[in-house]
């Protein structure tokens, strides 16, 4: 009997003890804020289904949701073909860009078949308008379009500016959806946007990131005959934007076209944190040239620049380091203004300029002909001048690609030459030849489709040229210069009696 309460009592003892130690232990973790840090942090899940509600409300204006709902449907992507021929001659000094299209070792070996290259474009007017950059298209023998709804359209390049890596497309389209053109001035540093495109043949890829800095020059459009004409005043963001993205868009929470991602700044070809677009003032500028006139319209002030840093403030003992050096003012607008060679120009039209890509920017936003008001520094002393902005031949002309189709000379007929075959082949113009075997020209040697570019020393530009030139010439022998368009050169002697 003793036995059997001894055992009952250590028993009741037991259990007594253990529900002291477990509410003492209760207690302390209730008391525990730690307890509760943990406890909260690592939840307890069964089932995926249980995480994917959630009471966390995204503040107003960091929903990306509608910017891309209005964007991906006008954002295009743009696949280009390149014959063996022109695949090996396109390596131009672009190389950073041309990883993209073809691979590495491109242009160190002739390549085998067809070569692909892809980008991206936006639609930016109903009726099948499409700009996208430069590098994209350059030098293609065939532009297919695809659109975000998986319909193709063979495109036809209607115009290209290499100065600011931008071109303008056409398909045969109607009713497309559209991106509005933004205010890329009103972009603050810190503003989110979103760049939408196709990476690595990623279609309708959106990304965010921030604005990290306006008017940035990182010197890649430097071809040697647009060195000194070439307009980078990129926005430069943290957006990702990879191979494929180029040409496509850099756009605001609205959904509005502030810039044409371009470039990445990469050692690798990939994105490294760092991407830049033009902006949207200037592709509205070279889209509304390429419109009305077949080419862009450059505007210069008629200066030579220099980039103002501590070294040259203390050279030329100038006041500020705010503002864009005149190294030599030359013939033209702003000499005939009054300006100096050593003068300092702080603003054009009331928009202030402290570097030289911020003066680009804003001088290439006019045409020749255009008056724009210079603020600059001279002897400390702030003044003001009016330029009247000249062009390249120092006219205020407008330039206006000539639209004449065809002309007959000699029994041979001349028709102008597209733009999509002057991209392609690296030719400003030409006129290319049809009946060689009916005309005086079919003992040359020539073949139907030659493309004349040059007769003798002069440039053939138009249809109209080739007649005009050669009834300069009255005897002797005239050398014409001209290209196949498979990109083959070559050169004929014609006897004038």
């Amino acid at each position: 009997m003793k036995t059997k309460q001894f055992i009952v009592g250590l028993t009741l003892s037991a259990l007594m003890g253990g529900g002291v130690a477990v509410g003492s232990y209760k207690l302390l973790e209730n008391d525990s804020p730690q307890g509760v840090e943990t406890q909260q942090q690592y939840p307890t899940v069964r089932y995926t289904s249980d995480m994917r509600s959630s009471d966390v409300i995204v503040p107003e204006g960091l929903n990306f949701i509608k910017a891309a709902q209005v964007t991906t449907p006008a954002v295009v992507h743009v696949m280009t073909e390149y014959s063996a021929r022109t695949a090996q001659r396109s390596n131009t000094p672009m190389d950073p860009f041309l990883r993209e299209f073809f691979g590495d070792g491109f242009g160190e070996r002739v390549p085998r078949g067809p070569q692909m290259g892809s980008g991206s474009g936006v639609i930016i007017a109903s009726n099948g308008y499409i700009v996208t950059n430069n590098h994209v298209i350059d030098r293609a023998d065939k532009i297919e379009v695809t659109l975000d709804d998986k319909r193709k359209f063979e495109a036809t390049l209607v115009g290209t500016d290499p100065t600011t890596d931008l071109a303008l497309l056409k398909i045969n389209a109607d009713k497309l959806p559209v991106i509005r053109y933004g205010n890329s001035d009103d972009l603050q540093v810190g503003e989110w946007v979103l760049a939408v495109g196709n990476p690595m043949n990623l279609t309708s890829t959106v990304t965010a990131g921030i604005v990290s800095a306006k008017g940035r020059n990182i010197n890649i459009l430097r071809t040697t005959q647009n060195r000194d004409l070439s307009i980078e005043s990129f926005i430069q963001t943290d957006a990702a934007v990879n191979p494929g993205n180029s040409g496509g868009a850099l756009v605001n929470l609205n959904g509005d076209l502030v810039g044409i991602n371009t470039a990445i700044a990469s050692q690798t070809g990939s994105f490294a944190g760092y991407s830049f677009a033009v902006p949207s003032a200037i592709v509205s500028k070279v889209v509304d040239d390429l419109l009305k006139f077949g080419e862009v319209q450059r505007a210069l002030l008629g200066a030579r620049i220099q980039e103002i840093d501590a070294a040259l403030a203390k050279e030329k003992n100038l006041s500020t380091l705010n503002g864009v050096y005149l190294a030599e003012v030359e013939e033209g607008g702003a000499k005939e203004a009054g300006l100096r060679n050593g003068d300092v120009i702080t603003a054009i039209n009331d928009v202030k300029v402290a570097r030289s890509s911020q003066l680009l920017e804003q001088v290439a936003r006019y045409r020749p002909g255009d008056k724009v008001k210079v603020e600059y520094l001279r002897d400390g002393k702030s003044r003001t001048a009016n330029v009247t902005l000249k062009n390249l031949n120092n006219s205020t002309e407008i330039s206006k690609r000539s639209t004449a189709n065809s002309v007959t000379f000699d029994g041979a007929t001349f028709e102008a030459v597209s733009k999509q075959e002057m991209n392609k082949l690296g030719i400003d113009g030409g006129a290319k030849i049809a009946n060689v075997a009916k005309s005086k020209f079919r003992d040359t040697g020539m073949k139907d489709g030659f493309i004349i570019t040059r007769i003798d020393k002069y440039a053939v530009n138009v249809p109209s040229d080739v007649e005009r030139h050669l009834k300069n010439f009255e005897t002797g022998i005239v050398y014409i210069e001209g290209v196949y368009p498979d990109g083959l050169k070559a050169y004929y002697p014609i006897g004038k009696r």
